[in-house]
């Protein structure tokens, strides 16, 4: 496997460029990510980066809650700028991937940890810009990367019990790679 470093600032750096995109009336606004709306979203975003950096920095990740409060309206990017900062500084050493970490799914190398969270930045990043009417364009590149590990780590099937993401949905048949990862996770785009 390569190093997963590369297309995890890539990643990060395509969120930061939709999150600063959000205008504060958007926030209330739904998502593909139907128990979340924009802000939600936005607090889960800056929560997972947060438990990504605290494994990077040889936490505990399980420790860290997937949501943030008391973020500002505008505050946003701030707050996710923070973060991004710190999560890409936690895992700049070679060390880092050779090293176990704990997450979710248990005890693995980092280098198994980090494109799991590749995946869970740039579905959340297509999640935000769905709900913001699709204001840039998206890395095609990250949303191949991230079906491939999708598919790798959950099944096709229903028996999703017990992982944070819905049975795939079809694909429409013009779905470009977002369109397929977003299916394969269980979402609907907002927009046709």
């Amino acid at each position: 496997m390569t190093d997963p470093r590369p297309l995890f600032t890539r990643a990060t750096t395509q969120a930061a460029a939709v999150i600063a995109t959000v205008r504060p009336e958007q926030l209330d606004g739904p998502t593909p990510c139907t128990d979340y709306d924009v802000r939600t979203l936005l607090s889960h975003v800056v929560g997972a980066l947060t438990r990504i950096s605290v494994c990077g920095e040889r936490g505990d990740g399980l420790d860290v809650r997937m949501f943030v409060d008391g973020i500002e309206d505008d505050g946003w990017p701030r707050a996710y700028d923070g973060v991004r900062t710190r999560v890409l500084a936690a895992w700049a050493s070679d060390e880092r991937l050779a090293t176990p970490v704990r997450v979710p799914w248990g005890e693995v190398l980092g280098r198994d940890a980090l494109p799991l969270y590749v995946m869970e930045v740039v579905t959340h990043t297509w999640d935000l810009s769905e709900g913001l009417g699709r204001p840039l364009g998206l890395d095609p590149e990250l949303a191949e990367y991230s079906l491939a590990t999708a598919q790798a780590a959950l099944p096709a099937g229903d028996s999703r019990e017990g992982r944070p993401f819905r049975p795939a949905v079809p694909a429409p048949e013009a779905a470009d790679s977002y369109g397929r990862l977003a299916a394969w996770l269980g979402r609907e785009p907002l927009l046709s």
